[in-house]
């Protein structure tokens, strides 16, 4: 295995011991990390997501930022603003909380759409306008963010185009009886995220990306993972099907998945793992589909196994 490839393995290894959740999760969470994309977390209060985001930054010696979200946040809370300094005449632009390699931005869905649509250009170009100035965000760049089930009341759904921004959709769900008798030991020993320490930098996480980008997509792999879009596009049931910006996203994160089994080129099976956490958040369910009350994740296996695997 190569250097990059064992830091993973202990970047992993060190979210599990702090992440009372599914291995599964951070798993996800560290295939957009590599992959450079964004996560939303959609789950009930109280099952670790915010220990997951802190757990991730702390081990990667990441610059951690978190906002919490509200009817009143403004675009500048989360951008920055400019101030006029009366002592040398001029304005200086002040950080706002996208600032950060890794941000929380939490309860997305309890603020305004405009200030919500102050991440689009972060999320998407990694950098922020304010002013008509261009601001580069540090890198690694990373937003997690979560959201309240749409149900909850006092909730602003996420405009199509916010949710595209996003590699994945996640729910972490209740954790299994072990992991959450050893998440009450942990709370009675005092062992919290604040004493974690880091097993990479973010240089290494650089290189770690820089790896994933080299994992090999053929041809073929490349026209099954297009079949796969297309049949969104073409299903009846769906509103709208999957963007380019999603193939494009399926891609990277089944590069990412062949990288952390340590894998120089993506398999199919690599595709069929991720393709549901890339695809669901991203479609939408006609009225009809609805009442018929059919199951989005359901409807993507089945378009899945009608794509033409490669030889």
């Amino acid at each position: 295995m190569a250097e990059e490839g064992k830091k993973t393995e202990l970047l992993k290894k060190q979210m599990m011991e702090y992440f009372a959740g599914k291995e599964s999760a951070a798993e996800n969470v560290l295939i957009c990390l590599l992959a450079g994309g964004h996560v939303l977390l959609e789950d009930v209060p109280g099952v670790g997501k915010t220990t997951l985001a802190r757990t991730l930054a702390n081990s990667m010696e990441c610059d951690f930022g978190r906002i919490q979200f509200t009817p009143d946040t403004l675009p500048g809370d989360v951008v920055g603003t400019t101030v006029y300094n009366m002592k040398t005449g001029e304005f200086t632009y002040r950080e706002g909380a996208v600032m950060h390699q890794i941000l929380l931005a939490d309860e997305i869905n309890r603020t305004s759409p405009k200030t919500q649509s102050s991440l689009l250009e972060a999320m998407a170009e990694g950098q922020v306008t304010v002013d008509g100035k261009e601001y580069p965000l540090p890198k690694p760049f990373m937003v997690i963010a979560t959201q309240n089930p749409v149900e909850f009341l006092g909730t602003y759904p996420l405009p199509e185009a916010q949710m595209d921004r996003f590699m994945m959709r996640l729910s972490l769900g209740y954790p299994e009886e072990s992991e959450e008798l050893r998440l009450a030991k942990n709370f009675l020993a005092g062992k919290t995220v604040g004493e974690i320490q880091g097993v990479c930098t973010s240089q290494d996480v650089l290189a770690m990306k820089e790896a994933v980008e080299k994992v090999q997509v053929s041809d073929g792999v490349i026209k099954y993972i297009q079949d796969i879009i297309a049949l969104t596009r073409n299903e009846k049931s769906f509103v709208l099907g999957a963007s380019p910006r999603a193939m494009l996203n399926l891609i990277r994160a089944s590069q990412a998945k062949a990288f952390l089994l340590d894998r120089d080129f993506v398999k199919p099976d690599d595709i069929k793992a991720v393709a549901i956490n890339v695809l669901h958040h991203r479609i939408s369910l006609t009225p009809e589909a609805k009442i018929r009350k059919e199951d989005m994740d359901r409807l993507l296996k089945e378009l899945i196994l009608k794509a033409k695997v490669p030889m």
